[in-house]
């Protein structure tokens, strides 16, 4: 194998892919440069004070992202009827090990969540993990949920509701609702009816209502969320820091690295609220750019979505907008106080090696759906040639 497929920056076959294909794999490489800028200004101060030296966010961040390049191009290069058949064995796994951190004493706690696991001096997150896996099963399942036995179809609802109670007892609103979003779109595009569609709404409903009541710390931010002012310095401080940072911004922002929210005033600049920070440094413009940056992206995941002839690779298309592009636009909603304050990381921007491993290898999925629908069309004129010229040489 030639090593050189395995950095994208130096792939010598580019040239022979889809249109589609090339600009989605420049797309998500812009996408990943402006979240490493950003996250090198937004991280900085907190890196200098905690551990005396400004890059150890910035550098680590790099490890993990020539780990989720390496995996990118793996899966770009992977037939994805492999994919979506090794697709389960994965999402089992993640599942083990979602179900491994609620055992006491076995997960890692942050700021009062079981989210991670510990290998060494690793860790990892396994609910960013779940989201490739949770696309290509929910793909390959409703893609063929109408030749499938009720068994296979409980029994497959069974495990996504498990995966997802998993993540909820961490506890974890905000991704849990996301995971069911992928879902429930996926099996909408699918065209499953709207009853059951309606059935798995209200059960989520229900479900996100129960957690809120239940967890006084979902409900308080829920509370502060419509007026942050009242409790300035409480519950409201993270929504206030982040709004006085992006009012800062103003239309040209304070200039790259020029920042004063994220000098120790805005709680984690690096992760949740780092496009509080972009926003603050680059203004209404910079924030127009990445909505623009968003919008395309969406556009031309649509447009590889409307060109695959199989359902499956129809709905990976559309699973992997709904969990990049989705979990950005919740993650800004939050910065600018429009939803609620959750946990939920800007993909590509925030610092984590889970988020970013999880994302890139989801980029790889749309450019592989991408990749496919070319070659197909290749080997379609190609036979059609053939077919032709075999015609030409029985008239002669």
């Amino acid at each position: 194998m030639d090593l050189r497929y395995l950095i994208p920056f130096f792939d010598p076959k580019v040239q022979t892919w889809a249109i589609e294909a090339r600009l989605l794999r420049w797309l998500t490489f812009l996408w990943l440069c402006i979240g490493l800028v950003v996250l090198f200004s937004a991280s900085y101060a907190s890196a200098a004070t905690e551990y005396g030296d400004g890059l150890y966010f910035f550098k680590r961040q790099l490890i993990w992202v020539l780990v989720g390049m390496v995996g990118f191009n793996i899966v770009v290069y992977t037939p994805l009827s492999a994919i979506l058949q090794s697709a389960k064995v994965g999402l089992i796994l993640i599942l083990t090990l979602l179900l491994i951190i609620l055992i006491p004493g076995v997960g890692t706690t942050i700021n009062g969540a079981t989210r991670w696991i510990s290998l060494g001096p690793v860790l990892l997150q396994p609910s960013e993990l779940m989201k490739p896996f949770l696309v290509l099963q929910a793909a390959y399942l409703f893609s063929k949920w109408n030749r499938l036995s009720w068994l296979v179809r409980i029994t497959w609802l069974s495990i996504f509701s498990l995966v997802l109670a998993s993540i909820l007892l961490q506890p974890n609103l905000s991704t849990t609702a996301l995971c069911g979003m992928i879902l429930w779109f996926i099996a909408f595009a699918a065209g499953l009816p709207y009853f059951y569609l309606g059935g798995i709404a209200l059960a989520g409903f229900l479900l996100a209502t129960i957690s809120v009541s239940i967890n006084d710390y979902q409900r308080r931010r829920i509370l502060s969320f419509t007026n942050p002012w009242a409790d300035a310095m409480g519950d409201g401080y993270q929504l206030v820091q982040s709004l006085l940072a992006v009012a800062s911004g103003d239309i040209w922002g304070r200039g790259f690295g020029l920042s004063q929210q994220k000098l120790h005033f805005l709680p984690i600049p690096y992760s949740d609220f780092i496009f509080s920070v972009y926003a603050e440094e680059f203004g209404f413009v910079g924030a127009l750019i990445l909505f623009l940056l968003l919008v395309v992206y969406s556009i031309m995941a649509l447009k590889v979505a409307f060109k695959a002839r199989l359902m499956e690779h129809q709905l990976v298309a559309i699973g992997v907008m709904i969990a990049l592009v989705g979990q950005s636009l919740l993650n800004i909603g939050v910065a600018t106080g429009a939803l609620p304050t959750t946990g939920l990381p800007l993909p590509m921007f925030s610092y984590g090696g889970s988020s970013m491993i999880g994302s890139l290898l989801l980029a790889g999925l749309l450019v592989r759906v991408a990749r496919e629908e070319n070659q197909a069309e290749v080997l379609i004129l190609k036979e059609r040639r053939v077919r032709r010229r075999r015609y030409v040489q029985s008239r002669e």
